[in-house]
């Protein structure tokens, strides 16, 4: 015991200083990432709104951050090692860890194509963080994206891990801006013209409101015309909003058509 104690005592003062050393390096290489990715997205995306630049920047913040962490736990293992075995050759060992990563890598081809597949998306930055997406057969709003995997997190709070090499096909319902869509049925025996007129005039107001201005990007006014029959007639609202605003919008939308409805004595099917 007293020989293990004055082991770990000669070696403590180097252990303290590794892990020192990598705290402070990890510091501020993280600080110089955050501001180097803060300014190449700024120049890069000069045309993009605010909220796009933003998610863009958290998405890559996120991804070297972590590439960064797992390089910088890496070196202080290896001197750590150094610290506790100085009389022991490592290379060798790195040397068998690269055979034996290698092997593993051409043996886990699906490894492989999902690292290969996370750089594409994130190159061509087909989603980031808190976007809402249809992934494959899943859908809910994006909490991560990785070099091997994204997870989103759907409308009943449930997470979903999805290999980037299963991915092949992806909606982004939240890139540029999003649109308010909803049908309503009115009564066959209504003034469509009238209603078409109420429509528009709620939609200009929403548009209008301070509360709401920020959000919408164009009013929500009548579309067309759907499906008949012999007592119902549909008609179609669209618009655009901020992005992710659209349920908030069409939301604030129905609403307000009806009351507006119901005061221009308006009845729905």
């Amino acid at each position: 015991m007293e020989q293990i104690a004055t082991w770990l005592g000669e070696k403590g003062l180097a252990v303290l200083i590794v892990i020192g050393v990598s705290l402070v390096i990890y510091y501020l290489g993280a600080k110089l990432i955050k501001s180097l990715i803060r300014q190449a997205v700024k120049n890069r995306l000069r045309k993009a709104s605010k909220m796009d630049m933003e998610k863009r920047r958290k998405t890559l913040t996120s991804l070297v951050l972590n590439i960064w962490r797992v390089l910088i736990i890496a070196i202080a293992i290896v001197s750590l090692l150094k610290v506790f075995f100085p009389q022991v050759d490592l290379t060798p060992l790195f040397a068998s860890a690269g055979i034996i990563g290698v092997a593993i890598a051409f043996g886990s081809q699906s490894l492989v194509k999902d690292f290969i597949t996370g750089i594409f998306i994130i190159s061509e930055n087909q989603y980031r963080l808190g976007d809402y997406v249809d992934i494959n057969d899943a859908n809910g709003r994006v909490e991560q994206v990785g070099m091997r995997s994204t997870v989103i997190r759907d409308e009943n709070g449930n997470v979903h891990y999805i290999p980037n090499g299963s991915i092949v096909h992806v909606v982004n319902k939240t890139m540029g801006y999003s649109k308010v869509y909803f049908k309503i049925a009115l009564n066959a025996s209504v003034d469509l013209d009238a209603a078409i007129s109420v429509i528009n005039q709620v939609g200009d107001e929403l548009a209008a409101d301070e509360a709401w201005r920020d959000k919408v990007l164009s009013a929500p006014q009548f579309q067309d015309i759907g499906t008949m029959s012999g007592s119902s007639v549909e008609v179609t609202i669209t618009g655009k909003t901020q992005p992710s605003d659209q349920w908030a919008v069409t939301a604030e939308m129905r609403k307000r058509l009806l009351g507006a409805f119901d005061a221009a004595d308006i009845k729905l099917a």
